[in-house]
């Protein structure tokens, strides 16, 4: 894999290796529009979809998936590979670390100014010449997917898994747990020095456009929404308000026996995903 410098608006070109023929995984730092380093994988497709009905059809070479974890994750969190490593049967994948999270700088703003990492992850993967771009998010990085389409666009399709639907949401123990860890001192300790990942200490000023308010300027943009039945971060309200806010552009996938963001997306789930987006992404 190699480690070349990148910075925001840079173009690439992605070149088969000259011993194997084959495309290599590229990691660099993006820098994002408010000088953020995020590091960043490029990992080519695999060549095949994995699903034995699609065996003998190639990955499209001009899909990208952009995947856009969720909080305290990071690009090599066990979750985030496996992922990765499944939507490459469907296209080449760009994995990043969101600001405050893993080896990438700055501090988290826990959905808001993330937009901008995302910015610059699909903007390189627009640089290293895939024509759709389909982006991929869970949890806080699913809110991230639903406004940065809202708020920047250059997407073709967005999928958002596990995303709260408005913000301050304190209605079951795990976010109560998590608003804690953002908004105390001693919390935010334990998120730097447990759960590597650095919490911006400053309240939102402005507040952002909450998801909900984000859907309806995403059309004509295809967009699926995906939650578990079993979640216990977010109620099926969420999933449900983003779904009506959406309208006819919008489809809700409500999974049975799942529960909250990558680690309880399966691989078969991920499949079907990768499916609807290279049919949603035209």
């Amino acid at each position: 894999m190699s480690n070349r410098p990148a910075g925001h608006g840079a173009r690439s070109t992605v070149r088969p290796n000259c011993e194997t023929g084959r495309q290599d995984p590229i990691r660099t730092f993006l820098h994002t529009a408010d000088g953020i380093p995020i590091d960043s994988v490029y990992d080519p497709p695999s060549g095949v979809y994995d699903t034995p009905s699609d065996a003998s059809r190639p990955a499209s070479r001009d899909l990208v998936f952009v995947i856009a974890h969720g909080f305290t994750g990071d690009v090599e969190r066990p979750h985030v590979r496996r992922v990765a490593g499944v939507l490459r049967g469907y296209g080449a994948v760009v994995t990043f670390s969101f600001r405050g999270h893993g080896r990438s700088g700055g501090r988290s703003t826990v959905g808001d100014k993330e937009v901008l990492d995302l910015a610059a992850a699909v903007e390189w993967a627009r640089a290293l010449g895939h024509a759709r771009v389909v982006t991929v998010g869970f949890s806080m990085g699913g809110s991230v997917v639903l406004r940065h389409a809202a708020l920047h666009g250059g997407t073709d399709a967005v999928v958002s898994v596990s995303a709260p639907a408005r913000w301050y949401y304190r209605g079951t123990a795990p976010m109560r747990r998590l608003h804690w860890l953002v908004t105390r001192p001693e919390g935010r300790l334990v998120g730097r020095y447990g759960l590597r990942t650095r919490i911006h200490h400053r309240d939102w000023d402005p507040v952002p456009l909450s998801p909900v308010q984000a859907v309806p300027r995403i059309a004509p943009t295809p967009l699926l929404i995906v939650h578990g039945d079993r979640d216990g971060y977010f109620p099926l309200d969420h999933p449900r308000m983003l779904a009506e806010a959406a309208g006819e552009h919008g489809d809700l996938w409500v999974e049975p026996g799942m529960g909250h963001a990558e680690n309880a997306a399966d691989d078969a789930l991920m499949a079907r995903i990768g499916h609807w987006s290279v049919t949603a992404a035209g």
